[in-house]
């Protein structure tokens, strides 16, 4: 009967070992590791971990919520420059929020802002700006008196590219808020995306000069001054939603 291996003689082997490039150690039976990997169960397919996906931001939603939370127009322009769905914010020089006299009986709602207004930081500037000035002043209005201007989106849509429905929907609750806010007896859409944003429908040149109602306002679709500098003849019908809203202000009045 073989003896027990003392401390000395089992280190010594185990030294011999090692030297010889053994790495692992093995027990007095053999494994069949494949019968053992026979026997791990396999996941079905249908036992998979679910993963679970953040859920998707709603823009419009959050516009929503941002814009019922403004209480002033002070804290709904504060909430339009925090608002950071909208890409167009990422282009734009400056945030387009509004000119003129808040609380004023009429305001003008316009579609986007283009490159002059980009760079001024406030609704309809540049050429098309003095045009809307000139025309507001043949019925005694003035934007620094007695109008107050907004557009639909606060930045310029890249190389004034045509304003997506997405956008359009996204900045929607913020105007209607702005509009609550500014409490403005009517209100005078230039533009098809003004209309499309506040009426629901677009076709400018068939809607301009019908006083229609919207959010408990009366409301006038006018042709944008911007359409008037390229397309003069316009101007005919132009000054007739003029006269036609100076009408409107009396029988208000």
């Amino acid at each position: 009967m073989e003896s027990a291996l003392d401390y000395y003689s089992a280190r010594a082997l185990l030294q011999w070992q090692v030297e010889l490039g053994v790495t692992e150690s093995i027990g007095d039976e053999p494994v069949d590791r494949y019968a053992l990997q026979a026997t791990v169960p396999k996941a079905k397919a249908d036992q998979a971990p679910a993963v679970i996906k953040p859920k998707d931001v709603d823009p419009v939603e959050q516009a929503q919520k941002a814009a019922r939370a403004a209480t002033g127009l002070p804290s709904l322009r504060a909430a339009l420059e925090g608002f950071e769905h909208c890409a167009l914010k990422k282009g734009a020089r400056n945030l387009v929020f509004s000119d003129g006299q808040a609380g004023a009986r009429v305001m003008i709602i316009g579609d986007a802002p283009g490159r002059d207004e980009d760079r001024a930081g406030i609704p309809f500037a540049g050429r098309a700006g003095g045009l809307l000035d000139k025309m507001l002043a043949a019925i005694e209005l003035e934007r620094s008196k007695n109008v107050y201007l907004t557009s639909v989106l606060p930045w310029r849509p890249p190389l004034n590219q045509e304003v997506q429905a997405g956008d359009i929907a996204m900045m929607t609750p913020f105007l209607q808020r702005h509009v609550e806010l500014a409490e403005p007896e009517v209100l005078v859409l230039m533009g098809n995306t003004a209309c499309q944003a506040v009426l629901g429908k677009r076709g400018i040149s068939r809607l301009r000069g019908e006083w229609l109602q919207a959010w408990g306002k009366p409301v006038l679709p006018m042709v944008p001054p911007e359409k008037l500098l390229t397309q003069p003849q316009g101007k005919r019908a132009a000054w007739a939603d003029l006269l036609s809203l100076k009408a409107k202000l009396g029988m208000l009045a």
